[in-house]
């Protein structure tokens, strides 16, 4: 969706007879992978953590945030919607860190749900901020990309946002150094065109993993449009399938996706009181995320074919 377009569908399966019901069932299934559905606790309150060394969860309920730090400055992935700074920004200084001090601003991807709040974060910081190419032409307007499948002219879909100053285009493999920090830029278009993932090593107690912040990899539509075919975009279905692959093959002992339920990070935040930090660690959870984004690809493509079949 402006987000990853999956929402919940609730209904009384009892009160249905059991031909009616797989029925309805199919129609929610499909349902899910059309229109944008915002979550209601994409803001919600969410108390900062470690993750991992010195990479830390500062985002919302819904949204995912990342600090890492340094003693020659910080770096900031994401900045949730527009009304996320204020929070974004609390949480830092609560880990005892200056907002003053980040230098950059990673971008994921270019829809108000990440994009929104990096304004504002950049208006505190004086960070300059660093995306693909294609993200900083909507970055640098605030305008959505008309091309995008879930653009429908309504601010309802992609709503503006305040352009981002200080902006930096980045590279395909390009390697963010600053102090001792070094963060890897991955092109991963297909949800959006300038999706990009993040990938960086994080030590901790005399053990170093592989972190990977990974961008949206959902195959979203709003109702009446395509995501496959999408003319906007004809090259969508090609370009998320290839990042599937490309973060499929990363080194990955720590995931973060910009919406953390889609890779689990609440059920391994759970463990971290009896594991500590050792706790986010899973050597399969790039795979299970792509697995799973390969799954709504699927289903996607089935709805475009039935409403092509419909015309």
């Amino acid at each position: 969706m402006a987000a990853d377009g999956i929402g919940k569908r609730h209904y009384n399966r009892h009160t249905m007879k059991t031909h009616f019901r797989h029925l309805f069932a199919a129609v929610l299934c499909a349902a899910a992978f059309t229109a944008p559905v915002a979550a209601a606790d994409w803001n919600g309150p969410q108390e900062p953590f470690a993750l991992f060394g010195n990479t830390y969860y500062v985002g919302t309920a819904g949204l995912s945030s990342v600090l890492i730090t340094s003693k020659a400055g910080h770096i900031l992935v994401d900045g949730a919607t527009p009304q996320a700074p204020a929070q974004i920004a609390q949480h830092i200084r609560q880990l005892g860190f200056r907002v003053e001090d980040i230098r950059y601003i990673l971008s994921s991807h270019e829809h108000f749900d990440h994009a929104g709040g990096i304004a504002e974060l950049q208006k505190l910081s004086g960070a300059t901020v660093l995306a693909s190419p294609e993200a900083l032409k909507v970055l640098r307007t605030g305008q959505p990309d008309k091309g995008d499948a879930q653009y429908t002219g309504s601010d309802d879909s992609l709503p503006p946002m305040t352009p981002v100053a200080r902006l930096r285009a980045v590279r395909d493999g390009e390697v963010i150094t600053l102090g001792p920090l070094a963060v890897t830029a991955h092109y991963t278009p297909g949800h959006t065109r300038g999706g990009t993932s993040w990938t960086w090593r994080a030590s901790e107690k005399g053990r170093t993993v592989d972190v990977v912040y990974a961008d949206s990899l959902n195959a979203v539509a709003a109702d009446g449009k395509r995501f496959d075919g999408n003319p906007g975009y004809p090259h969508a279905r090609a370009d998320i399938e290839r990042s599937m692959a490309m973060v499929a093959g990363l080194k990955c002992d720590v995931l973060v996706s910009a919406h953390p339920e889609f890779s689990g990070l609440w059920e391994r935040k759970a463990k971290q009181q009896a594991l500590g930090n050792a706790a986010f660690i899973d050597g399969n959870a790039c795979k299970a995320y792509v697995g799973a984004a390969r799954e709504r690809l699927q289903k996607r493509l089935e709805t475009d074919a039935i409403s092509t079949t419909a015309k």
